[in-house]
Parts: structure tokens; sequence; C-alpha cells
């Protein structure tokens, strides 16, 4: 009953409280790309992004790329250490490792581990590590990258695995039934309950999340149930991205970055 009221809670501050609570970016530059997914940015203001399944990294200097034909499509970048670029193919169950020039450092074949695993979720974690949802038990385990053993969690996920995001304490997702839970290092769950059915989303630290509906943009805070609108001068983009007080909005013509001040 709690989760549902806060989930109607969150709808009611977000449409129909909308149009007073909101949030004003100011506008900083913008530039074009042409990209047909757009990753992120790093702490050096590197810009990452894939186009024909090639993924480019922009720089100050440059422009950096890496493909790799023989594992298919690229399922996901985390680029949340600049050093350590995870690159996850899941049709081959295969993340290779890049440094900072894109240059190959390593590759993991979960197939090929002494206890095979499916991945079907990767991300970079804290100590070297990789968190891991494993498609074959369905539970989320921690990869070494230094002695290429894998530590099962024993977390189950009964639910799978709708989105995900990971940092380097936390693996969080939203299941098939759109419940938001985390996992710590230490096999602790948390649950922050019940959110709208959304792909183009970001959850953030604090029980805070962004996602878009109907082009327009929100974030929703669960620790006071309020929800904003973000005024943005895009009236259609493909996707956003949010780290430190920066908003880069990606659209059909490129980049635009907003300083925001998110409550």
């Amino acid at each position: 009953m709690k989760k549902i009221i806060s989930f109607l809670t969150i709808l009611y501050c977000c449409f129909a409280l909308g149009q007073n609570q909101k949030i004003t970016p100011i506008k900083i530059d913008s530039f074009v790309i042409e990209a047909d997914t757009f990753i992120g940015f790093d702490n050096f203001n590197n810009y990452f992004y894939t186009k024909n399944n090639v993924l480019f990294k922009k720089t100050e200097g440059g422009l950096l790329q890496y493909q790799n034909l023989s594992l298919g499509k690229i399922t996901k970048v985390d680029i949340l250490n600049p050093l350590k670029v995870v690159v996850f193919y899941e049709t081959f169950n295969a993340v290779l490792i890049l440094d900072n020039q894109l240059n190959e450092i390593q590759k993991v074949e979960f197939s090929k581990l002494e206890t095979p695993i499916m991945a079907s979720a990767v991300g970079i974690s804290g100590q070297n590590k990789l968190w891991v949802f494993d498609a074959l038990n369905q539970q989320i385990g921690l990869y070494e990258l230094n002695t290429n053993t894998y530590q099962n969690l024993r977390i189950p996920i009964k639910d799978g695995v709708a989105y995900y995001q990971t940092d380097f304490n936390y693996f969080q997702w939203i299941d098939k039934q759109n419940q938001w839970n985390t996992c710590t290092i230490y096999g602790r769950i948390l649950s922050n309950g019940t959110v709208e059915n959304n792909s183009n989303l970001q959850l953030l630290e604090s029980n805070k999340m962004l996602f878009s509906k109907n082009n327009k943009l929100y974030l929703s805070d669960r620790n006071i149930d309020k929800c904003y609108e973000i005024e943005i001068v895009e009236k259609s983009f493909k996707n956003f991205y949010y780290k430190d007080q920066i908003l880069a909005i990606f659209t059909d013509q490129g980049i635009t970055n907003y300083k925001i001040t998110i409550p």
C-alpha cells in the first residue's frame, strides 16, 4: 500500500502540479556530433557516444575511437572510471576494458570462467571489480579483474532487470514490475519503491531520478515525494546525461549543456 501511495503521489506531482514545480537550468554551450547513442561525459569533460557500432571519445585535443567487429553490437558502455572504460557485448557474453586512449587493456569472457556465467548486466564497481548480473541464476555478483574470479553475492532478482546503473558501491536496477532496488557491495538490498515504466531515465544519488515523458524532462525526489519539470529549450530530444551539476541534452543536432542545481 505504501508503494502504491508513493507512486500515485509522484504521478500527481509530475502531471497535476508540474506546472508550478519547475527548475530552470542555465544554458552553457552546445556543439554538433553525429551519433546514434549518447553515453555521457567523464570528469575531464570528454564526451562518449557511438555511431555505427563504433565507440567515440571526444576530447579537447581531438577524437578517439574504438571498434571490435568480432564481438558484435555494443550493449552498454560504462565511463564512470575514465581510466577503465567498460564496454559490454552481451551477445558474445564478453567485456572489454579500455584505457583513457581507448586501447584494450583486458578482455573478460564470462563463458570461459571455471564456473561459466551468462552476463546480462555489467558495470564498474570499486576495488578493481565489476558488477555482474548472471542471467543463468538470476543473481548479482562481483567479478575481480586482478584475479579473474567471480564472487556470487547470492542476491536473487526474481523479476529480472529492465534497467540498471552501477557505481563503485551500488548496483541499482528497476525490475520488470517497475520496482526500484539497490544492492550494496556487501549484499544488502534496499527498496526504493515503484517507478513509472520508462527506459529513458537516470538514477541519481539520494533517492532521486531524472526521467523524460512526452518530450519533457522531470526530476523526481523520492525523499519528499516531489517532482519538478526541468525547463529546457529543446522540444524534442533523444537522451540526456547529468553529472556534477551539468545536464547534457542529446538531440539530432548534437549536445547542449546546461548548468543545473538539483534541489
